[in-house]
């Protein structure tokens, strides 16, 4: 397998995997609702597509660098690692899980597996694939991309964050922030 294919072989495997276990979820009990969504929602598209770009011909922009091939299958591992991250939070988080902001029956702040290492491993797990897929590309675009969606994913996780404190008690999430990190597993806590 080369290592463009097998980039390709994580995303779509990372992404039909996603979709097939949307059906594993609690009933909503509130949502947030699509126009308040929409926001995040085109940036995190927008970014998708600039990511998208391929790394070769004229859209792809010039090679702002080439990883030497030891390094590929090492950066290819991480995005695994990424995917394998996020999904260890997803099976965490269980049927609390939603695509989009809400609130499910018995709702409750989920601080433990990794959930006790960043807010949202979700998202963390997917920006190291991101990053990864990224500096694999070694394009303008691809940085680009990684960018805008970094820039839409801490969109959405302002706004979850917003929602979860109303729901759940500012004391409740707000001791929970003050002890965990958003993204960054050493990042700064309560930002």
């Amino acid at each position: 397998m080369t290592p463009g294919l097998a980039v390709v072989v994580l995303w779509i495997g990372f992404a039909l995997s996603w979709l097939a276990a949307l059906v594993w979820s609690r009933p909503t009990a509130r949502r947030l609702g699509f126009r308040k969504e929409l926001g995040y929602r085109l940036v995190l598209l927008l970014g998708a597509l600039v990511l998208a770009v391929p790394a070769h011909g004229a859209h792809g922009g010039p090679h702002l660098w080439y990883l030497p091939y030891p390094a590929v299958w090492p950066v290819i591992a991480l995005i695994a690692a990424g995917f394998a991250f996020a999904w260890w939070a997803r099976i965490h988080l269980g049927t609390l899980w939603s695509g989009h902001i809400t609130t499910k029956a018995d709702h409750r702040v989920v601080d433990t597996g990794p959930y006790a290492i960043v807010r949202h491993p979700i998202y963390s797990g997917i920006l190291l694939a991101i990053y990864a897929t990224a500096a694999l590309k070694g394009t303008a675009a691809g940085l680009a991309g990684a960018a805008i969606i970094t820039l839409g994913l801490w969109m959405k996780a302002r706004l979850e964050e917003s929602w979860l404190r109303h729901a759940l008690g500012d004391e409740v999430y707000d001791n929970y922030r003050r002890r965990v990190p958003m993204l960054l597993p050493f990042g700064p806590k309560g930002a």
